[in-house]
């Protein structure tokens, strides 16, 4: 049995579990409400749209190109944090409310973001004054969001990362500062270090390509299918 180490986040797999079966193989599914989280540019969106097509699921994504005030953050973090990341809220929290209220017996459904991760962008990049009138309208709120039966988190390094977002494209992205992204990346680690809501599977996804390479695609598909209780770790295997 080969078991490899990952010293950055301390993270571990053994190569005999994984598989290399055809992504288009129909696989037997776990879990009806699975959620992919990560920083930004690591790839959650497209792998949650390839998982959707992948199970016939529902796609649950965020729109992140509706917020009006996104670009406005991205020019000026200190002017458009608090209006930008109030509008992310009460979208979120819409779009998780619909999905709680929705039929009992709905497909299966992949979402890319958790209603959790708000507050930990609202930490990252509102000043104290502006966080804490954050936490009084998130508590007015009573929302009540429904529980992942798997929450995936996709790590990679900010140069992964940055090189992701530059190869993306997106206009108002290409100005995203490195120290930025440094935060933000602290604060999913912190984050997901005692998260216990869900069970969770930890991804090592600095080397993997599960948009242009099927083998990738299929061995993190098998791996997401699977029943799961706790806490798992998952380090692709390039064969």
């Amino acid at each position: 049995m080969s078991r490899r180490f990952n010293e950055s986040d301390a993270t571990y797999s053994d190569d005999t579990q994984l598989s290399t079966a055809p992504a288009s193989q129909a696989l037997q599914f776990a879990h009806r409400y699975v959620v992919i989280e990560g920083p930004i540019g690591v790839g959650k969106t497209t792998l949650t749209r390839r998982l959707a097509g992948l199970h016939d699921a529902e796609a649950v994504l965020e729109r992140a190109e509706e917020n009006p005030f996104l670009e406005r953050f991205y020019k000026n973090p200190r002017s458009g944090a608090l209006p930008a990341q109030l509008y992310f809220l009460f979208q979120r929290t819409r779009q998780l409310q619909q999905l709680k209220q929705s039929d009992l017996f709905a497909p299966v459904r992949m979402a890319d973001f958790l209603l959790e991760k708000d507050r930990l962008f609202a930490r990252v990049t509102l000043d104290d004054e502006e966080y804490a009138l954050y936490e009084q309208i998130y508590e007015r709120l009573s929302i009540d969001a429904p529980l992942p039966d798997l929450v995936v988190y996709l790590q990679a390094p900010v140069d992964v990362l940055q090189e992701r977002i530059a190869r993306r494209g997106i206009r108002y992205e290409q100005g995203m500062e490195r120290e930025y992204l440094e935060r933000l990346v602290d604060a999913y680690t912190r984050f997901f270090h005692n998260y216990d809501a869900a069970p969770l599977l930890i991804v090592n996804a600095g080397d993997v390509d599960f948009i242009n390479n099927e083998q990738h695609f299929a061995q993190l598909a098998a791996e997401i299918a699977k029943p799961r209780k706790g806490r798992h770790y998952f380090n692709p295997f390039h064969g």
